[in-house]
């Protein structure tokens, strides 16, 4: 392998500082962890760490655009895949339920970051604009995949953002108390719920006093 350039050096120096935060952020909380822990634990000092990020909030924001992306790539080749709207969803699922098993510790650092938004107003307003880029790409997908829908896709997206929310939420407190396979129930059913209400739409209209 050649010498790496400038920017492949940064770029490998970024990646290390974020898998460490995770380990650090998970072992120590939000609070506690400090960006001296954080580039001990990925063998940089502290001024490498103030090259690549401003602080712990702007590092945890890389780390969640990193994870959107590969949640957003994940959906897409489900939508584009073969099946039914009922196999997609259950697949979609499933990712989700693989995705929480794998990376246990990551729900607990999103659930922690998303507590201290609360408090702090710019760090809110960060984390909402990933939140809603998320759900527009979303949207794009389930139009790009025919989705035709009585609710606006805008308001579809969020419905299924605030239940993979509450999911890994009850995932995280229950754990396997929760069953791996409820999030994809849950789409199958709202998927289903939309199409019915769709179909009922016209007889409805139909049966209507003039």
């Amino acid at each position: 392998m050649g010498r790496l350039t400038r920017k492949e050096k940064q770029a490998l120096t970024r990646e290390c500082l974020m898998h460490s935060a995770a380990r650090v952020f998970a072992r120590r909380g939000l609070q506690q962890a400090s960006i001296d822990e954080v580039a001990e634990d990925a063998g940089f000092t502290k001024g490498a760490f103030y090259a690549n990020f401003k602080n712990k909030e702007e590092l945890f924001l890389a780390m969640l655009d990193e994870r959107f992306a590969k949640r957003i790539e994940e959906i897409e080749e489900v939508i584009a895949g073969e099946g039914s709207a009922a196999q997609k969803a259950r697949r979609v699922g499933d990712q989700l339920a693989h995705t929480l098993r794998a990376d246990r510790e990551w729900e607990r650092l999103f659930f922690e970051f998303s507590a201290y938004a609360v408090r702090d107003e710019d760090f809110r307003q960060e984390l909402v604009t990933r939140y809603r880029t998320m759900r527009a790409a979303l949207r794009a997908d389930l139009e790009r995949g025919g989705k035709e829908a009585t609710l606006p896709l805008e308001q579809v997206a969020l419905m299924t953002t605030a239940m993979s929310h509450g999911f890994a939420l009850e995932k995280l407190l229950e754990g396997d108390a929760v069953p791996d396979e409820l999030y994809g129930t849950m789409l199958m059913i709202f998927f289903a719920g939309l199409d019915a209400i769709k179909e009922a739409a016209p007889l409805a209209a139909a049966g209507a006093p003039a």
